[in-house]
């Protein structure tokens, strides 16, 4: 079955229609705890939780149980979940251990029993080996990403189950800074709602002050560098930022919203100061002055091929086995080359 998102999986679940197995695979815990429970709820009524909810480790030892209970009727309710921690361990074992548990998960799947759902946690699958490439045929893979506008309206969401009001165009963009991961957004959304407490409400201008202003040193002295084809510098600027932690993904997402915004700096006039472009720009005067500085030293077409590559790399990024620090740097000679890809 080709893997499906978080919502389609919610989709699935108000339809009724039973799964013997389901994948979440991820590295999102917000997602991640948002999926399993929303497996558990459809499945099991809350009174039954503690005999027909199970969470079993995935190594050698916890695949016996794991079949075991599968195969057991659960007390007091229809159907039960048995959750499988870290399901990629199996991948790590020994071929003759790895063998033995596909196997006979291959067998279990090809006949399982109606009343239980096996939902297996993994960061990463290879799916160069029969573990992964099993699960793919015989259950239902949730990739544990979303989309830009389902980002956003998680982002309004979470603000509203935490009492405050985000602006559409403010989720939108702290969706993009931290590269549509939920558990960052969670977390930077928290920090915003302290921040306009007592007005209540999260603008653009608020994610721009709180959430961009943390990455100033990084998004905008990379902008300048970028301008101007200091591929040196940026090379040594990036490999500081990975070194003190900045995450790719992260980073990326972030140089894809400069990258947006120097593109509608492009269309004000060269000489528009700070206080002039902020306004027009929604960013601090500072910021929106080194804007307009870096679009007009870009042609516009290499701006656009810039977003391209920016796009490319959070994709690749995404990948099964990405080298991230290699695609950073690669984004980085892609981005100073003389010329637009």
């Amino acid at each position: 079955m080709p893997p499906v998102s978080p919502e389609k999986l919610a989709e699935r679940l108000a339809r009724g229609k039973p799964v013997a197995a389901i994948v979440l695979q991820g590295t999102d815990v917000y997602l991640r705890d948002l999926c399993r429970r929303s497996i558990i709820d459809a499945c099991v009524p809350e009174g039954a939780r503690d005999w027909a909810v199970a969470r079993v480790a995935g190594d050698a030892q916890g695949w016996r149980e794991i079949f075991q209970r599968a195969q057991t009727m659960p007390m007091l309710a229809p159907r039960q979940v048995i959750i499988v921690e870290d399901a990629e361990t199996v991948e790590s074992l020994g071929e003759k251990s790895r063998d033995e548990i596909v196997d006979a998960l291959a067998k279990y799947l090809e006949s399982p029993a109606p009343f239980t759902v096996l939902l297996l946690e993994a960061s990463n699958l290879d799916g160069r080996l029969r573990f992964s490439k099993l699960l793919a045929e015989k259950a239902l893979v949730v990739q544990l990403t979303i989309g830009d506008e389902s980002a956003a309206s998680l982002a309004a969401q979470m603000a509203k189950d935490l009492g405050t009001e985000m602006d559409r165009d403010a989720a939108a963009l702290l969706a993009d800074l931290v590269n549509r991961e939920p558990a960052r957004m969670r977390m930077e959304i928290e920090k915003l709602s302290s921040y306009v407490q007592e007005r209540g409400r999260i603008t653009a201008p608020d994610v721009e002050t709180l959430v961009v202003a943390a990455r100033k040193n990084t998004v905008w002295q990379l902008a300048d560098m970028l301008a101007s084809g200091k591929r040196n510098d940026a090379m040594a600027f990036l490999s500081n930022l990975l070194r003190e932690g900045e995450q790719p993904a992260g980073l990326v997402g972030a140089l894809a919203w400069m990258y947006r915004k120097l593109i509608e700096a492009r269309e004000l006039p060269a000489g528009t100061n700070g206080f002039q472009a902020a306004r027009q720009l929604s960013l601090r005067p500072e910021a929106a002055e080194a804007a307009v500085r870096n679009a007009h030293r870009l042609p516009k077409q290499k701006l656009v091929a810039g977003l391209v590559a920016l796009a490319e790399a959070d994709s690749q990024l995404k990948s099964a086995n990405p080298d991230p620090r290699a695609m950073m740097e690669f984004l980085i000679a892609r981005l100073t080359a003389p010329s637009a890809a």
